[in-house]
C-alpha cells in the first residue's frame, strides 16, 4: 500500500557521539523489527555533536588523514571515535547539523548508490530554499557549493553511511555555522586541498531549527516519490 509508512523525526539536540550512536542502534533495531507493521516506521534523527568529535571510518588508511594526535585532541576537548560507517575522517561539532535517516531501503526500491544520491538531492533542494546552488562532484560524495577559494567548489555537506539488514545507519553532516577552523585538525573526507564551507560562510544566517525543518521536508518528499510498497 502506497505511503503505508511514517517518517518520524527525532531531535536529539546536542549530544555526545557515543550516546547518540547508542540511540541510533536502538532506533535501527526498531525499524528492522517494524517492517511488517502498518504503518512501517522510518526514522530521521537530527542532532549536533557536543563536545566536538572526530570520527574515523573503517576505511583502510583513514588514520593518515588525522592531523592531530589523540593527546592534542583531548587537550582541546575534542573526542576521537572509531565508527563503522563508510567515508573517511570527519569532524562534527556544535553548529553542524547531523542527520541520520534510519530507512528500510527495500521499501523504497533503493540500492546504496541510489540512497547516497537521494541524500545529496535532499541537501541540494534544501540549499535552494536559501538561494544557494548546491551540486555534486563526480569524484567525491557529498554536496558542494561555489567558493572563491577553489574553482571546483567547497564542501558544505559530508556523507558516510552503513547499511545493516537493508536499513540505513549514519548519514550526513551539514555545516550550518560551525567553527570551520577545527577542520584543520583533519584532511576532511580524505580530500587534500579542498576547502570546507558552511551556510554562514556562504552568507546565510539561519537558525538550526529552520534548517532541520526544511531538511526533514525534503527527505519526506523524496521518499514519498520512491515508495515501492
Amino acid at each position: 500500500m502506497a505511503d503505508d509508512w511514517t517518517l518520524e523525526t527525532i531531535d536529539l539536540g546536542r549530544v555526545r557521539y557515543r550516546e547518540a550512536d547508542a540511540l541510533q542502534r536502538e532506533h535501527h533495531a526498531e525499524v528492522v523489527a517494524g517492517r511488517e507493521q502498518s504503518p512501517a516506521p522510518q526514522r530521521l534523527l537530527l542532532l549536533e555533536h557536543d563536545p566536538a568529535v572526530i570520527t574515523v571510518s573503517k576505511r583502510a588508511g583513514a588514520d593518515t588523514n588525522l592531523l592531530a594526535s589523540p593527546e592534542h585532541l583531548a587537550s582541546i576537548g575534542v573526542d576521537l571515535e572509531r565508527t563503522d560507517r563508510g567515508g573517511d575522517v570527519t569532524w562534527h561539532g556544535p553548529g553542524q547539523l547531523v542527520a541520520w535517516p534510519i530507512v528500510d531501503l527495500n521499501r523504497f526500491g533503493l540500492g546504496l548508490h541510489a540512497w547516497m544520491r537521494l541524500m545529496e538531492q535532499a541537501v541540494i533542494d534544501m540549499l535552494d530554499e536559501f538561494g544557494i546552488e548546491g551540486f555534486r562532484d563526480d569524484e567525491a560524495t557529498g554536496v558542494w557549493v561555489k567558493d572563491d577559494r577553489d574553482p571546483r567548489g567547497a564542501k558544505i555537506c559530508a556523507m558516510g553511511v552503513r547499511v545493516s539488514k537493508w536499513v540505513t545507519l549514519h548519514g550526513l553532516a551539514l555545516n550550518v555555522n560551525p567553527d570551520l577552523s577545527q577542520f584543520g585538525l583533519i584532511v576532511p573526507c580524505g580530500l587534500l586541498d579542498r576547502p570546507v564551507t558552511s551556510l554562514k560562510h556562504a552568507g546565510v544566517e539561519v537558525e538550526m531549527n529552520q534548517v532541520q525543518e526544511l531538511l526533514k521536508n525534503q527527505f519526506s518528499q523524496l521518499l514519498s516519490g520512491r515508495d515501492q510498497a
